[in-house]
């Protein structure tokens, strides 16, 4: 083993300890040893270990004792508990708590070899995903949005413009683009980051409630009204408010809004008088809303007093570039905290990842990685892995750029697939919304999607 490591050896028994030392010493460890719990505790405080040996069954304080203690005190060198015969139980429940391993006395010399191999390699590991994070967040990552994307590059300069001043932002981008991390991000970097952060999505709360969730209510404004409640705008007071999916918001409300943002005071449900805030407001929206001005469903006066500063997200398939490293962030989020392996992606299952069009955007990545991640094995996403419609995607496009096949049946069949999944994504599986839709019977899309392979 290459550059020497510090270890501890607890166990009540001398020549045991002895044993251990002289041969770890041979192996080129830096051996250090302790008779129980209570002396091991004793060495951590003296000395950094990068690994600890402990026994189980030790008078004054047991090895099951001195992990726990050595875990609250944030040890971070691996514990190998040694458990003789009768306590494999317990030395199980030790892993439970958070010992890395454990072997059974009497062992052999390459037993505790292996596992300490297997503990470094590891530990190695870790660090190496450290550093990587590390590069990643210094490179490519801003307040939590993973890119080396142009176009997000160019987001990122105008959130660090934009970011101290009150100006209201608009942002605009597809389901799933990352407009909430975004508004985060404005808020973070600003003179009011450690002020509160409220999000409401405005598609998600019935229209009579919206109200009275953005600007509070005072007892007895309505039958349920007990006591007085405060408002999302009185939470965000000092800080800032999105409004997620603006152009949902009801167009009686809007004139309210309209005012907030005029007069910087409003009114809660059945109040005599305003109350002054200061907020700053963040809207963001999937939405054409210059469509909807003209259709009278969005108020144009409400439009141009958020659209002071417009941000534009690209879709994922705009940034495949992204692609990878947004990945290998989902993978490194999948393994953290659970007991699985260091995951990584095949080829076959990166070029799927790398081809497949991404409605539902990096969302949608997530959700494919996750999904991965719990059916991968041995610790490798190949493309088996991935869901059907990412690993067998036929876009129109290239479906029509396929060069010697123009069979207009087999064109037809991949349109007919590529809309299918894109109506089954925007309803999130509901057929019944999907045969709506596609304009065809329910029968005809389930025959479509055994026909078609589709889950």
């Amino acid at each position: 083993m290459s550059n020497k490591k510090h270890i501890l050896i607890i166990d009540d028994e001398e020549n045991l300890r002895h044993m251990l030392s002289v041969m770890l010493t041979r192996q080129g460890f830096v051996a250090d040893s302790a008779a129980n719990g209570g002396e091991g505790l004793k060495r951590l405080k003296e000395k950094a270990y990068d690994f600890i040996l402990c026994d189980i069954r030790m008078p004054e304080m047991d090895g099951k004792t001195f992990l726990a203690e050595a875990l609250e005190q944030n040890v971070g060198a691996p514990v190998i508990m040694m458990s003789a015969y009768g306590t494999v139980e317990t030395a199980v429940e030790c892993m439970k708590i958070g010992a890395y391993d454990f072997i059974s006395k009497p062992f052999k010399k390459d037993e505790i070899i292996m596992v300490l191999k297997k503990a470094e390699e590891r530990e190695r590991l870790k660090e190496e995903n450290s550093r990587l994070k590390g590069e990643v967040a210094g490179r490519f990552e801003y307040s939590g949005i993973i890119s080396r994307n142009r176009g997000m590059e160019e987001i990122f300069s105008q959130i660090r413009k934009v970011a101290d001043l009150k100006t209201t932002v608009l942002i605009l981008g597809e389901s799933g683009t990352g407009k909430e991390l975004v508004a985060r991000a404005i808020h973070q970097n600003g003179r009011r980051a450690s002020k509160p952060f409220v999000a409401v999505n405005c598609g998600a709360i019935p229209e009579n409630l919206l109200e009275s969730e953005l600007f509070g209510h005072v007892r007895g404004a309505f039958t349920d009204a007990a006591s007085d409640r405060a408002g999302l705008f009185e939470m965000a007071d000092g800080g800032t408010l999105l409004l997620d999916e603006i152009g949902e918001m009801p167009l009686a409300l809007q004139v309210k809004l309209l005012r907030v943002l005029q007069e910087e005071e409003f009114r809660s449900v059945g109040a005599a008088v305003s109350k002054k805030v200061n907020v700053r407001v963040v809207s963001a929206t999937s939405r054409d809303l210059e469509a909807d001005v003209h259709a009278g469903v969005f108020r144009e006066d409400l439009f141009f007093r958020l659209n002071v500063f417009c941000l534009q997200l690209p879709p994922l398939r705009d940034r495949i570039e992204d692609i990878p490293l947004l990945a290998e962030h989902f993978m490194n989020s999948a393994v953290d905290g659970r007991e699985m392996e260091k995951l990584s992606i095949e080829p076959d299952a990166m070029r799927s990842l790398m081809a497949y069009n991404w409605p539902g955007n990096i969302r949608e990545l997530q959700n494919a990685i996750e999904r991965a991640a719990i059916l991968c094995e041995g610790g490798r996403i190949t493309n088996r892995s991935l869901p059907p419609s990412v690993r067998s995607e036929t876009t129109i496009e290239t479906a029509l750029d396929q060069d010697e096949d123009l069979s207009i049946k087999k064109a037809e069949n991949a349109i007919e697939r590529e809309l299918i999944r894109k109506a089954l994504f925007k309803t999130c599986g509901n057929r019944t919304q999907a045969a709506r839709i596609l304009e065809i019977s329910h029968r005809s899309l389930l025959y479509k999607l055994k026909e078609f392979g589709i889950e």
